[in-house]
């Protein structure tokens, strides 16, 4: 549900184009099998703008002038930005991006059945602007992000899945926690960290809100507070490692080649108890 009149009115607008222009002309062009790209490129904000950006010219192409711009309030509510930070001349952002929540099968409950929501999983689009695939190896918790080119030279983007936190009932109980999630940017040449930046998805005092945000403002207030432009590893990368799991990612085994899901059971590149500590554990 749009959060204000004219967005209402936007979105409303926008169904009738689309109307309009198929009832002018029926859609004969082949139908498109995504298969798993649409758990993945369209669960993240870039590929979302860049599908309405699709959308927006077919209809002026077909005579219905509708402007891009229009949509761009709908992004920025759904997608919210995290928080962005420069490190070495390169500009790393950290947006919200979406997840589908499984609902269970029915429990017992007071009263009846209940069927409970598994909204224990989360995911984010981490995106750089000035990157050098051949200089930069960019990690969270220890482990590569699979950056994939936007077209635009130097910049890239990935998706992030990780459990947020650990309810009573979801579909991985075994799997722990991942926050907070700590991101590197490597440098290939001195094998060390350049700096990083640090997204927790509670308060990172652990404090616990007594009651929901009353405006956006407070909302984007709380945000900002779970997002620090600081926190990186320390010592020396094992960069062969990092290596060995992008390599193995990019021979196409992967059904999702842009995701870095944290809840998958993959040696850690380094942190405490590295030789032993498994992400997602």
């Amino acid at each position: 549900m749009p959060p204000h009149p004219d967005m209402a009115l936007v979105q409303a607008l926008l169904v009738r184009a689309l109307v309009a222009r198929f009832a002018a002309q029926r859609y004969s062009a082949p139908l498109i099998r995504w298969g798993t790209m649409l758990h993945e490129r369209f669960m993240l904000p870039h590929f979302v703008l860049a599908d309405l950006a699709e959308v927006v010219t077919d209809l002026g192409a077909h005579g219905i002038e509708f402007e891009l711009s229009w949509l761009r309030p709908f992004v920025e509510f759904r997608f919210p930005r995290i928080g962005a930070t420069k490190i070495g001349g390169v500009e790393l952002e950290l947006r919200s991006a979406i997840e589908p929540w499984h609902v269970l099968g029915e429990e017992a409950a007071v009263g009846g059945t209940a069927r409970y929501v598994d909204s224990s999983t989360e995911r984010l689009q981490v995106a750089v602007s000035g990157f050098v695939p051949e200089r930069h190896v960019l990690a969270c918790n220890g482990r590569p992000v699979p950056l994939a080119a936007t077209g635009t030279p130097g910049n890239y983007i990935a998706g992030v899945r990780y459990k947020a936190w650990n309810p009573w009932s979801s579909l991985h109980p075994t799997l722990g926690v991942d926050s907070p999630l700590s991101f590197d940017l490597i440098d290939r040449g001195s094998r060390f960290s350049l700096g990083g930046a640090t997204y927790h998805v509670v308060h990172p005092g652990g404090r616990s809100y007594d009651h929901p945000p009353i405006n956006a403002s407070e909302a984007e207030a709380r945000r900002a507070r779970r997002f620090e432009a600081m926190g990186h590893a320390t010592g020396m990368i094992d960069l062969e490692a990092l290596d060995a799991q992008l390599t193995k990612r990019s021979a196409g085994d992967d059904e999702y080649p842009l995701t870095l899901d944290l809840r998958r059971r993959v040696p850690r590149a380094w942190g405490v108890g590295s030789s032993q500590a498994w992400g997602g554990t």
